[in-house]
């Protein structure tokens, strides 16, 4: 588990034949799973709105 990314060789003996299972798990990986788990984490959605004052000016 790394909270960056693993290296290409990292990747390929991960999925080597004969090794043993390797889940690499990075760091969007890891966010992911805690989201979907709710581990430690809560979502929200945030909806911000520009006022364009240049618009009303005309109005």
């Amino acid at each position: 588990m790394t909270t960056g990314h693993f290296t290409s060789q990292a990747s390929e003996e991960a999925t080597r034949d004969g090794a043993k299972a390797i889940d690499l798990i990075d760091g969007e990986r890891l966010c992911d799973l805690l989201k979907a788990n709710k581990l430690g984490v809560q979502t929200e959605m945030i909806e911000q709105v520009t006022v364009n004052p240049e618009w009303f000016s005309g109005v």
